[in-house]
């Protein structure tokens, strides 16, 4: 069977969304890690840790490094949407689970499970079967003609759904259930940042252009577009928050990662047409490579979850928490305690990562 080059993606902006995003995953995994190298030293200077109302980490140069590192990682991510399509660059974003992974074993010294080695081959293997049959970028050379894509019957009827939807968990579901029903809070959250990636998708290529020398911020659509992705991620962010603060963050995260993951997916398909013109057997590796990474993602964070309970039940003293948080089924009242010693740092750096 005749393959070309649709089928295997590696057009040169491929090429270039595909750096961009392991160069995101790269950055943001480690401002975990760098981030919480300050923690430690700014504890270990002042005496009083962050989670219990210290604020000397800043003051300490390592967090701000940190916060730095995680910025330009979300810059990266964002010029990533530019170049390639949703279905390679939304994925890869698991990577960066591996890389604070890794990190911590080596240099937080928090033991990595054989399991969670587990999982993070099955991250690498999945996003390699991704970038092998990602579909290739339809060139666009205006902002009017994403926002032709973005007023096509078959999304308007997406964003249609996905409104109403949000209405109904906003107003029905989240004064009944929001707080006993994880998925409630996070359903919200997943169907507003399929939104989101779509604005910012369009927004980043109304940039590149007008960096290109075709200026589009003349096009009111390109505001439109700036403007919805503030919004979304003002609602993202609260709802976010809001099921952080009353489940678990190892509840929480594989959950969000999934639909959230799955919905952009599907909203890229849509709009921008990234299954057209590839064949079935492509379409089917890309689905297989995201089931593998979505599966190696939640192996790999459960099974640190796990090391980390069990070091904290066997100790006496309260220790320093993982980059991840705590395990717990239900309303995430199992180790209370233990999330008060979380930073606001590192939960917003957390809460931050998790939207894209």
């Amino acid at each position: 069977m005749e393959t070309n080059e649709s089928d295997m993606g590696f057009s040169k902006d491929n090429l270039k969304g595909f750096i961009l995003a392991l160069l995101s995953s790269g950055f943001i995994g480690a401002s975990f890690i760098i981030k919480k190298k300050g923690l430690r030293r700014a504890a270990a200077a002042s005496g009083l840790r962050a989670g219990y109302g210290g604020y000397a980490y800043l003051l300490e140069p390592l967090w701000w490094l940190g916060l730095i590192t995680m910025i330009v990682g979300e810059i990266a991510n964002f010029t990533a949407y530019a170049f390639a399509p949703a279905v390679l660059v939304t994925p890869l974003g698991a990577l960066s689970i591996i890389v604070s992974a890794v990190l911590a074993h080596f240099i937080l010294k928090e033991r990595l499970h054989n399991l969670g080695v587990l999982g993070c081959v099955m991250c690498i293997a999945g996003s390699i079967i991704i970038v092998i049959h990602a579909p290739q970028e339809h060139p666009i050379i205006s902002v009017m003609e994403v926002w032709i894509m973005a007023t096509q019957p078959a999304f308007l009827l997406y964003v249609g759904s996905v409104i109403v939807l949000v209405f109904i968990l906003v107003f029905h579901f989240a004064p009944r259930c929001g707080h006993s029903n994880v998925l409630v809070f996070t359903g919200i959250c997943s169907l507003m940042g399929s939104l989101s990636v779509m604005s910012v998708k369009a927004l980043g290529t109304a940039l590149k252009l007008t960096f290109e020398g075709k200026n589009q911020l003349i096009y009111p659509e390109t505001w439109f577009f700036m403007l919805v992705v503030a919004s979304c991620v003002i609602i993202q962010m609260n709802y976010l928050n809001k099921a952080l603060d009353t489940f678990n963050t190892a509840v929480v995260s594989p959950i969000y990662y999934v639909m959230f993951t799955t919905l952009t997916i599907l909203a890229s398909v849509i709009m921008f047409k990234d299954w057209d013109g590839q064949s079935g057997g492509s379409i089917i590796s890309e689905i297989c490579g995201f089931i593998v990474v979505l599966s190696g993602s939640i192996l790999l964070h459960t099974t640190r979850e796990f090391e980390r309970s069990s070091s904290f039940r066997g100790s006496l003293l309260p220790v320093s928490p993982s980059l991840s948080t705590q395990l717990c089924s239900g309303n995430g009242e199992l180790s209370k305690h233990d999330e008060e010693n979380v930073a606001p740092s590192e939960e917003f750096c957390l809460r931050r990562q998790e939207l894209y």
